[in-house]
């Protein structure tokens, strides 16, 4: 279009030129100007043009027809609650005193979590009794065999591990104090990363099992109450999140959005303001159900974070409460599933003998007082 309205200007001027036989000085003198005007007038009647089209091809591709796209779903119906609800479902699952049942135990070893690997040990089978306040007495053996793999107990402020398998190094009886922190126990190969690669799975699992605590099993299988009278403060919030579909008949590899309600307990802090100790989750889908508990340190650092699943119904007063727990102590460098085998034969509330979580070495393994331990370094 430009080219053809130049070329038109072209004939103009040598239509007007003196060899036409023509005479126009004025033209002539202001041919460039008119040339130079002729220009900025084409360029303004071209830009809305142009506007025009590239809004209307715009316009076409908005209107063309959508492209559909898989997305995961949001599971429905999802229940509504308030803080006090939430508060009172909490309390519900900590109203339970005590708990006995066998269970299946499988250790997951994380220490080279960050190089992207795990290690998942066998399941296990377990006898546990737990109850408040901070009672427990784990029994873990092999399956079918029955052979004894450890023993631990606490009696809510002292706790006691037995390591019955492995290498005379790996068998030792492990004593301390459940408030306390101690150093991990070593064993051959953690000096360096070099001669990490040369410890073997049973070296490992012998030194997860050694600093495992028995109150972190306490703490998971006996949600603690909140008291409103602790001087907490609680913030509830919504939160909604994309994850694998763990429905019956569920595709594989299937995902879908799930609502849940979080509510925060904050504590005040001595020097002013406030922390976050623990972290509740809430399934909100078909009904309100716990289903993660998140603790805190001082500085915010997560501790433990504990998940609640498929929920059944215990015992003869048929409780419900979830029959798989998974544990995750991320410092520690370990994680663990418990589930229950079977949730109709579980006992509940029943008081039990303190001597049941006093646990004697028996066995005469060396042993190593961490408390000792720690004074002497």
């Amino acid at each position: 279009m430009l080219a053809c309205l130049f070329d038109s200007i072209e004939n103009c001027r040598e239509i007007m030129s003196p060899a036409s036989g023509y005479s126009f000085p004025l033209m002539r003198t202001s041919y460039r100007q008119l040339r130079r005007h002729t220009r900025l007038a084409i360029l303004f009647m071209l830009i809305p043009l142009l506007a025009l089209t590239s809004g209307c091809s715009g316009l076409k591709s908005l209107l063309a027809k959508p492209q559909k796209v898989n997305v995961p779903p949001l599971l429905a119906p999802l229940s509504q609650a308030d803080t006090a609800q939430l508060i009172n479902e909490i309390n519900r699952l900590a109203a339970l005193r005590s708990i006995k049942g066998k269970v299946d135990i499988q250790f997951q070893d994380t220490s080279f979590a960050e190089e992207g690997i795990a290690e998942k040990y066998r399941t296990a089978d377990g006898t546990v009794y737990v109850q408040r306040p901070g009672q427990i007495h784990l029994l873990i053996q092999a399956p079918f065999a029955g052979t004894k793999i450890a023993e631990m107990t606490s009696d809510g402020t002292h706790f006691k591990i037995a390591v019955l398998q492995g290498d005379q190094q790996f068998r030792r009886f492990v004593t301390g104090t459940n408030n306390a922190t101690y150093k991990k126990l070593p064993v051959d190969g953690d000096a360096s990363n070099a001669n990490r690669n040369r410890v073997t799975p049973e070296q490992r699992a012998r030194s997860v099992l050694s600093n495992l605590r028995p109150q972190h099993f306490t703490d998971a299988l006996l949600v603690r109450p909140i008291e409103t009278s602790s001087g907490a403060t609680y913030v509830q919030s919504e939160f909604f999140q994309e994850e694998p579909d763990t429905r019956p008949r569920a595709k594989s590899n299937a995902r879908v959005v799930r609502g849940y309600y979080m509510l925060d307990e904050l504590m005040p802090k001595s020097a002013g303001g406030v922390r976050i100790t623990r972290r509740l989750w809430f399934d909100r889908v078909g009904g309100i159900r716990l289903a993660r508990v998140q603790t805190f340190d001082e500085a915010g650092a997560l501790i433990t974070d504990v998940t609640y699943s498929e929920p059944k119904t215990f015992g003869e007063s048929n409780f419900s409460m979830p029959s798989r727990i998974e544990l995750t102590r991320p410092e520690d460098h370990y994680r663990l599933s418990v589930t229950y085998q079977s949730p109709e034969s579980v006992v509940l509330d029943r008081v039990w003998d303190a001597d049941i979580f006093d646990l004697k070495n028996t066995w005469n393994l060396p042993e190593i007082d961490l408390d000792q331990r720690r004074q002497d370094e």
